[in-house]
């Protein structure tokens, strides 16, 4: 992690000033935010390979090994891990993880889930993790825009400390500006081995509006979208290579597609939940 680092701060204030730069001349419409929407996306297809090979390596001797990735996410970032956990032309052996799980699996009294602040509480990230079950041979992503919050990063060091190969999708611009909420002072980025910088810039959103009164129109669930399934495809890559024939859904709204799924989905039964 600590050439990551490095990298991020030389890099850190040259994006700044590139944002500051370029965001009071923009206006507010459909062709702007498509337009600051690209940027977005071309500098994460071009910067982020190196880290995709990165995780797909990880993940492929993962599934080589009878392991299944476990994907975490909070608010926003639940999103990234729709996009890898049971979804329609994604892998099999994949499990999601929501907070709602401390609940609907680990008997929590539902009046948990009603504050919005759950996901800043370090405290109930070991309980979460708990409840995985994960295999040895499992590996971990993590989805956290700021990477700052207790859950994520307590979440993050019990990942760690349990021996599991850990992969953050967050922004490395928003979470080097914002200090951490977690007892130790650590982002995700400080823990995880492979870092995927979704490249949103602070605060997430594209447009600012006039008068500096805050931005509008956000970047990241569509950018780390596009990531999760360039390391999908990354992943199917190696399984190919080897002669291996990858563990994929197929839509359950075509004909066939419940009874490939059920057949696939049995080789990892009690290990991987499509989500509630």
């Amino acid at each position: 992690m600590s050439d990551f680092a490095g990298y991020c701060e030389a890099t850190h204030e040259s994006n700044t000033t590139k944002q500051k730069g370029t965001k009071p001349h923009m206006t507010i419409s459909a062709d702007a935010y498509l337009a600051a929407l690209k940027g977005v996306l071309d500098d994460a297809a071009s910067t982020q390979r190196d880290a995709l090979a990165d995780a797909a390596d990880r993940i492929s001797d993962s599934l080589a090994a009878g392991g299944v990735l476990q994907a975490f996410g909070t608010g926003h970032s639940e999103a990234l891990c729709m996009e890898l956990a049971g979804r329609a032309g994604g892998l099999v052996p994949t499990n999601r993880i929501a907070l709602r799980d401390l609940v609907l699996r680990g008997g929590a009294d539902p009046e948990l889930l009603g504050s919005d602040k759950l996901e800043r509480d370090p405290a109930i990230a070991r309980n979460l993790f708990a409840l995985t079950g994960a295999d040895p041979a499992d590996v971990f992503v993590i989805a956290s825009q700021s990477g700052i919050n207790g859950s994520i990063v307590e979440f993050a060091l019990a990942v760690k400390e349990a021996g599991h190969d850990l992969i953050a999708f967050t922004s490395t611009e928003h979470s080097l500006r914002t200090p951490s909420r977690h007892p130790s002072g650590r982002r995700l980025l400080d823990i995880a081995d492979v870092v995927i910088d979704n490249r949103a810039p602070y605060g997430d959103s594209l447009l600012p509006l006039p008068g500096g009164d805050g931005s509008v129109c956000a970047a990241s669930s569509i950018s780390a979208a596009m990531l999760a399934q360039m390391l999908v495809a990354e992943v199917v890559r190696r399984r190919l290579a080897v002669g291996d024939t990858p563990p994929v859904y197929l839509s359950a709204n075509v004909p066939g597609g419940d009874e490939h799924n059920n057949t696939l989905e049995s080789r990892y039964a009690g290990r991987i939940r499509r989500g509630a």
